[in-house]
C-alpha cells in the first residue's frame, strides 16, 4: 500500500501550520514549527509566493491530504463518493475522512498521531463490532463499537497513547469507554465536531474545475 514515507515535519513547514502528524512532539516546543516556521528548502526564507485562485485551492487540497494521510488518487475516489451523495459535498468529504477507522483511534486517544493509528490497525491490534479489522480506510457507520482486541489490551503504544492524550478530550461523535478500551460511533459528526482550520468549499472547487 503506498504511503508517504518522508520527513512529515517538512509538511506542516510547507503549509505554514501544524498538521499534527508527530503526535505528543507537536505539542512541545521541538515542533519544527515553534523552530523554523517558514517553508522546507533552499529559498524558504527567502521566497514567499503570494497564492491566489488556483495556488490557495491547491494548498488547502493539499493541507487535508497530509492531515489524514492519503494520497492523491485515494483522495480523489472520497471526493468522487461525497460528490454522488446528497448534501453538501465539502461536509461529506470531511464526514468520510473522519469515519475511516484510523481516525477513530487517534480521535479516541488509542493512538497519539493518525500514522500510529494507521500502523496499530494494520497489525490488528483492534475489532469493530467484535471482528478484528486491519484495513485503515475502513469506513465506521453510527452504532459500530471499536475496541482494543483482547490480546492487545496492555499493548504498550495504546497505553502510552492513552496517557498522553488523557484530558484533550474526544469528539461529541465518539463515546468513549475507557475500562473497557473501547468507543461507540454515536452518530456521523457533523462539520462543528471536526474542529479542522480547512475551508472545504476550496477543495470543492478545485475538483469541479
Amino acid at each position: 500500500m503506498a504511503r508517504y514515507v518522508g520527513a512529515v515535519c517538512r509538511l506542516c513547514r510547507r503549509e505554514g501550520m501544524k498538521l499534527f502528524l508527530k503526535g505528543e512532539r507537536c505539542y512541545t516546543e521541538k515542533c519544527a514549527i515553534e523552530k523554523r516556521n517558514f517553508p522546507p528548502g533552499q529559498h524558504g526564507k527567502t521566497r514567499r509566493a503570494k497564492l491566489a485562485g488556483y495556488g490557495v485551492q491547491l494548498r488547502e487540497k493539499q493541507k487535508v491530504k497530509r492531515m489524514y494521510g492519503v494520497l492523491e488518487d485515494q483522495f480523489r475516489r472520497y471526493f468522487e463518493a461525497a460528490d454522488r451523495q446528497k448534501g453538501i459535498t465539502g461536509e461529506i468529504l470531511l464526514q468520510l475522512l473522519e469515519r475511516r477507522l484510523d481516525n477513530v483511534i487517534y480521535r479516541t486517544g488509542f493512538a497519539t498521531s493518525r500514522a500510529q493509528g494507521r500502523q496499530l490497525v494494520r497489525h490488528g491490534h483492534f475489532t469493530v463490532n467484535g471482528r478484528r479489522v486491519d484495513i485503515p480506510s475502513y469506513q465506521v457507520r453510527p452504532g459500530d463499537v471499536v475496541a482494543v482486541h483482547t490480546a492487545s489490551q496492555k499493548n504498550p503504544s495504546v497505553e502510552h497513547a492513552m496517557e498522553e492524550v488523557k484530558g484533550r478530550g474526544i469528539p461529541e461523535w465518539l463515546q468513549l469507554d475507557e475500562a473497557a478500551r473501547s468507543v461507540r460511533v454515536a452518530s456521523v459528526p457533523t462539520r462543528e465536531q471536526i474542529n479542522l482550520p480547512v475551508q472545504e468549499q476550496l477543495i470543492v472547487e478545485l475538483y469541479s474545475k
